[in-house]
């Protein structure tokens, strides 16, 4: 590292006043560095603190420049197996006495309900050793208290309140603005339940959509009463109860009702751990040490001795052809990736986990090709994260095993075509086009009029023929008659849970089950490793691809304090971001709604 810093420094200090950046950031930046050096330390009788506002992610994600030279750490997130790895870790170290699950009025946790089940279920075996959870949060969202739930005590602020009002997915519908500004959109698609396409055209939910949507509400809700009820000795029904009659529930009903042990202050809080760790002299707190720093101790620990590789490979995002961006699954890409696994001779399983609402058709059919070589080559399991639906589920077929959580959302078996058109809002501005052409079609894929019902029924027939392929992966791939995948198919949205019955998945079970079974398939025993790909550059690689690129915009305020303009603003915002994804060259998809939201 010091070699690095000696060779580079007079570059990159010209590249930094060149940009107009200070030398004050520059040694910010060398700090940064160089501190990381150092791995954190756990002193004995140490709690490891976990932030219920912490976004957990599928994969590893690079710490932005702009926040690293900030030294803002709002917005850091953690892969899912850190998290895993670092509960249990702690459960074994005899120098962590228990964790802290510390949440505030900010805190807002960025992950699905299937990947906090995983977390959930790690943290109940850490309980399950003897150890200690305490659980503190000023205002208790659904999310949160999912976590919160398995904790030996679980505190409530006096000011907060518990909110427990079930969940709920609301969708933004466009169809009556676009016909107010004069766009059109034409659409094809096959599913009747393949509710895509419905903002564009409707300004309600189809009664297929509300169906669907309730269904798949009712059984993960049913899973969060079901597990939080488990761990607070209450049955789904009384909590359903305190749902229907109170949904915020204020400290004192709180506590009556059973939701919370205890009604306090941080500080009490605080004090409580310094009875159980003892105090800091520095921070004049508990003796502690963050979920992230005690992530990478147990990653330090893993055993590394092997070659035996199980390479889990992570498919987290919107399905976009070509290489596509950070977060999204670029088909090109990923495809590349499952090529070189497939050819290393150190890697002997594949567990692809995918976290994707699906995308584009065209990068769904590359990178299962990929999976389809890859597992004729040696074993290949998939795990699904909290949504792995659509194209995410297009790329799962033909894998040896296929994981899912209860509450994981997928199937969504269907596909459609979008074609928008701007001729009306263009003609009342005065604006016009004249085309000339050698054939009958040749301007067919403009913008610029609607599409002729001759123009509409070959991209029908697209769509149709592309709809049929998948019937044909999944009947294939899932052991099914084709006419059975046709009538679970027809774009339906499905939980983890309903799925397993119908035949969708095979096992219930996190991505370490999906690890686990994959090695079981090696035949490795247990001289094995687990690899991450795709890998995080290095933080030098990231600094200078990042130097001449903005910082990405991101949201200071939580959902919890933000107003509610802002928020359907951001929905918004979030809502176009995603059609940006949509580049399929034959303009046809496989994907979930995608404004589908669960709140």
């Amino acid at each position: 590292m010091r070699d690095f810093l000696k060779n580079t420094l007079a570059t990159v200090l010209g590249l930094l006043i060149f940009l107009g950046l200070s030398v004050g950031g520059l040694v910010t930046l060398i700090i940064a560095i160089a501190a990381r050096d150092t791995g954190p330390q756990v002193k004995d009788k140490s709690v490891l603190v976990f932030d219920l506002g912490t976004t957990i992610t599928d994969a590893k994600r690079a710490v932005n420049l702009g926040s690293a030279l900030s030294g803002d750490t709002s917005n850091d997130t953690i892969s899912l197996r850190s998290v895993l790895d670092a509960i249990n870790e702690a459960a074994r170290d005899p120098k962590i006495v228990g964790i802290y699950l510390h949440g505030d009025e900010d805190s807002a946790g960025g992950a699905g309900f299937a990947t906090l089940k995983e977390v959930r279920e790690a943290l109940q075996r850490f309980r399950d050793s003897g150890k200690k959870i305490i659980a503190y949060d000023v205002a208790w969202g659904e999310r949160e208290y999912y976590l919160g739930s398995v904790a030996n005590t679980i505190v409530l602020n006096p000011i907060g309140a518990v909110t427990l009002n079930g969940l709920s997915s609301e969708t933004m519908f466009y169809a009556g603005a676009l016909k107010k500004f004069g766009i059109g959109v034409q659409v094809t698609r096959v599913g009747k339940y393949k509710s895509a396409v419905e903002p564009f055209l409707l300004t309600q939910r189809s009664p297929e959509s509300r169906v669907q949507t309730q269904a798949l509400l009712n059984d993960l809700w049913g899973e969060f009463l079901t597990a939080a009820g488990k761990d607070r000795k209450l049955t789904p029904q009384q909590l359903q109860a305190v749902a229907d009659s109170q949904g915020m529930i204020m400290p004192e009903d709180a506590l009556k009702s059973r939701l919370v042990d205890k009604i306090a202050y941080l500080d009490e809080v605080v004090a409580d751990w310094k009875q159980v760790a003892g105090s800091d002299e520095k921070s004049k707190s508990f003796r502690q040490i963050g979920l992230k720093p005690y992530a990478k101790i147990a990653e330090d620990k893993r055993d590394k001795a092997t070659n035996n590789q199980i390479a889990v490979v992570y498919a987290e995002g919107d399905i976009v052809s070509g290489q596509g961006g950070p977060g999204d699954v670029g088909g090109d890409r990923l495809a590349k990736q499952l090529r070189q696994l497939r050819q290393d001779e150190d890697v002997k399983a594949v567990v692809l986990r995918i976290n994707s609402p699906g995308g584009s058709v065209t990068a769904s059919e590359v990178i299962q090709r990929e999976v389809v070589l890859t597992r004729k080559a040696k074993p290949l399991v998939v795990s699904m994260g909290s949504v792995a639906a659509s194209g995410g589920y297009w790329i799962a077929t033909d894998s040896d095993r296929i994981f899912a959580e209860p509450n994981t959302i997928t199937g969504s078996i269907g596909v459609f075509g979008i074609q928008p058109n701007f001729q009306a809002i263009a003609n009342t501005n005065g604006i016009t086009w004249d085309v000339v052409k050698t054939g009958r079609y040749a301007d067919s894929q403009t913008t610029t009029r609607p599409k002729t019902p001759q123009e509409l029924a070959i991209l029908q027939k697209s769509v149709d023929q592309i709809y049929d392929q998948f019937l044909t992966k999944v009947a294939g791939s899932r052991k099914l008659t084709k006419a059975r995948v046709a009538e679970i198919a027809q774009g339906r949205v499905w939980s983890g849970l309903k799925a397993k019955q119908i035949g969708l998945v095979d096992e219930l079970g996190g991505l370490e089950a999906a690890i686990q079974d994959a090695a079981k398939r090696a035949k490795l025993g247990t001289n094995w490793q687990v690899e991450e790909y795709p890998k995080t550059r290095s933080f030098p690689e990231r600094f200078f691809e990042q130097l001449g690129t903005d910082a990405a915009a991101h949201v200071g305020q939580s959902a919890k304090t933000r107003d509610p303009l802002s928020t359907q603003v951001e929905k918004l915002q979030a809502d176009l971001a995603v059609l940006k994804t949509m580049n399929d060259p034959l303009g046809v998809y496989v994907r979930l709604p995608f404004n589908f939201r669960i709140d």
